[in-house]
């Protein structure tokens, strides 16, 4: 979880970076994406009943 969020920080900062043109936007995007979706399934992820 934890390391979610810090990989979740360190591809804002690499967008930021993308949008004033120092690093590419076309992988910095997906990787922000990607790391947006991987922290919310992970918080959701864990209040899941799982059976009997």
């Amino acid at each position: 979880m934890i390391i979610s969020i810090i990989l979740l920080i360190i591809s804002f900062f690499l967008n930021i970076l993308g949008l004033m043109e120092m690093f590419p936007l076309l992988v910095s995007s997906p990787l922000l994406f990607i790391s947006i979706f991987v922290t919310l399934y992970l918080m959701n992820h864990r209040k899941t009943f799982k059976g009997f």
